[in-house]
């Protein structure tokens, strides 16, 4: 155990989060989520039982979002649903991670195809033991740093 490291970031779970490089994208998905196909030669990592926000809420507690895009969340939209609806557990889960966004920053809903497509480029995949259906989300690493010196 580390002191100051939420419980849940087993050690192959933080060392993942520490490799991740500027603008990786990282899967956090749930249960019914098809991870070990789309996610064909990426690392996944389980989290068996674990819901969704509480997994968000830890790997937030470490990972900065990047602040250079408009959209460092992306979210995968309910089937049959328009933005700006919200399932019970995107309504939970994006205020967890508002307060890492800049002003300018929103989570971006994404068609559920549109959605596989773009865990296609992720560096990771976190299968949590979510059983919400629609409840997958990708988050897009910072950086941690001084401001650039003149």
């Amino acid at each position: 155990m580390l002191k100051g490291i939420d419980p849940l970031l087993f050690p192959e779970l933080l060392k993942l989060l520490a490799e991740m490089g500027h603008d990786d994208a990282l899967v956090l998905a749930d249960a019914n989520f098809t991870a070990m196909s789309l996610g064909a030669g990426k690392t996944v990592l389980r989290l068996p039982g674990i819901a969704m926000a509480r997994a968000v809420q830890a790997v937030a507690s470490v990972l900065p979002l990047a602040a250079d895009v408009a959209h460092p969340v992306a979210y995968m939209q309910v089937s049959g649903t328009e933005p700006p609806y919200l399932s019970a557990l995107q309504r939970e889960v994006l205020p967890l991670l508002q307060p890492d966004m800049g002003p300018q920053q929103s989570a971006e809903p994404l068609e559920r195809y549109a959605f596989y497509e773009r865990v296609r480029s992720a560096y990771a995949i976190v299968l949590t033991g979510e059983p919400q259906p629609f409840g997958n989300f990708i988050v897009r690493k910072g950086v941690i740093g001084e401001n650039l010196r003149p």
